[in-house]
């Protein structure tokens, strides 16, 4: 007969302890136990035993391109690599609203040909039927089921055999073996690993659509992410339409790719030059602002910054930034105050972002700089001109990565001037484009404003 035994569990962290406490030692959250019943009955029999195997030579092993499959939009099989790999499991996160459950549906219908099994724990067939009809793709081989046991959706998935399977979300997923609610830590991790198993013995990918935390991290235990071969994170802000697909982690490919989206009434769109998305040329030359040539993973693009500098109405000074670190700003006004002569400690500076996104690459500093100059002189930059560049302490302008790709991507977006680092080495000249080079905020003080 099976035992029970009750444990307490850190619902943020997966941490146990055989009592409640209000205070994880592991995470350092409060109030995140939850008492939870774990049975000790014999190992799940839902599956059939697999075969016995032996162990094969590496060399023996092939693999070739099939074994991926394509999802239909090419800005999600970039960043996986090429597509899906045959048996793996995919998690996407992100915030509610930003559109996770769009863009599998998408995935669903963009597979033509292929038969998909897509089971949704929180919207009805019926409501899924209605988010399908305004987004665009048709696959007639599209399963949609609406249930929350496990072990229903293995069998299901067993009679119809699918190509893709697609749980939304594992969060509301439960298995009938453990007593606890679903959600729970135990559930989720019991419901991944039967997922996980139930990719590797049958060759079919599996995406796991998962909740986030108030702290913008994956639900659930941590051990999730390590089970799974792909965490996709999706970011974005409800403010603006666009939306960055982010791997966090990717065994078959690179993480440093992105994927950029814009969400309108068919769904989400991509985005294939985002340049175009993030800066406007179609206005008169304002003061405080200038364009940053930055990279975000391997993807170069331009982005508009914008800087406002008065003087302190109140006894404080102001600093505010939105979409940049405000502590690198202060660091930023500083360097200004103190190597260049710049009086900005008695002035009111907030900065911004165009477009709504955050940027953390330091090579945004040079037109950070230049933005806070301009519009402290009341004077223009000309809107022909582009930067990248770091800014140290010492008010040194340090060389960034990808230099070239920048100046590639502001030859490609009309830009007739690139100011960057004097320590630049061996940079190949651009057709149509001016390589300024700079090592002092001294130097791009005259520079500009000369």
């Amino acid at each position: 007969m099976a035992k029970n035994k009750t444990v307490y569990v850190c619902q943020n962290c997966g941490a146990e302890s055989p009592k409640w406490i209000g205070h994880c030692p592991a995470c350092k959250e409060w109030n995140t136990y939850r008492e939870e019943i774990v049975s000790l009955s014999p190992a799940s029999t839902v599956m059939k035993e697999s075969p016995r195997r032996k162990p094969e030579l590496l060399s023996g092993i092939e693999v070739n391109d099939s074994d991926r499959m394509t999802t239909g939009i090419n800005e999600a099989d970039r960043i996986l690599g090429g597509g899906m790999v045959k048996g793996s499991l995919i998690l996407m996160g992100g915030e509610p609203g930003i559109g996770k459950s769009t863009l599998a549906l998408q995935v669903a219908l963009a597979i033509e040909g292929r038969k998909v099994l897509y089971v949704s724990g929180e919207e009805s067939e019926g409501q899924v039927k209605l988010r399908a009809k305004r987004l665009e793709g048709k696959n007639d081989s599209c399963f949609i089921y609406n249930e929350t046991e496990l072990e229903s959706v293995i069998t299901q998935a067993g009679a119809i055999n699918p190509d893709l399977l697609i749980i939304d979300s594992i969060q509301t997923l439960s298995s009938s073996l453990l007593e606890s609610s679903a959600g729970s830590v135990s559930q989720v991790r019991e419901c991944a690993a039967m997922m996980l198993r139930y990719a590797k013995e049958s060759g079919v990918p599996v995406i796991l659509i998962g909740h986030i935390t108030k702290d913008g991290t994956l639900a659930g235990p941590k051990v999730l992410e390590h089970i799974v071969d792909v965490v996709l994170q999706f970011e974005g802000d409800g403010n603006y339409l666009f939306r960055i697909l982010r791997p966090v982690k990717n065994r078959f490919g690179s993480t440093a790719e992105i994927g950029i989206f814009e969400m309108d009434a068919t769904g989400l769109r991509e985005v294939t030059d985002p340049s175009e998305l993030f800066i406007r040329r179609d206005r008169d030359p304002a003061s405080g602002v200038s364009i940053a040539a930055t990279v975000d993973g391997l993807r170069p693009f331009m982005i508009e910054t914008q800087a406002l500098v008065s003087s302190a109405v109140y006894g404080t000074p102001q600093r505010s930034s939105t979409g940049f670190d405000t502590r690198r700003l202060n660091m930023l006004l500083a360097v200004l105050e103190k190597r260049a002569g710049f009086r900005l400690g008695v002035k009111d500076v907030f900065l911004n972002i165009a477009g709504g996104l955050k940027v953390s690459d330091p090579a945004i500093d040079l037109a950070v700089v230049s933005a806070v100059l301009s519009s402290n002189l009341d004077a223009p930059v000309d809107h022909h001109t582009s930067f990248a560049g770091e800014v140290g302490l010492s008010g040194e302008i340090r060389p960034v990565a990808r230099i070239e790709q920048r100046i590639m991507e502001a030859a490609r977006m009309g830009f007739g001037e690139v100011v960057i680092s004097g320590y630049h080495r061996n940079i190949r000249e651009q057709p149509g484009v001016k390589i300024s080079k700079v090592y002092k905020v001294e130097g791009l003080v005259r520079l500009l404003f000369s």
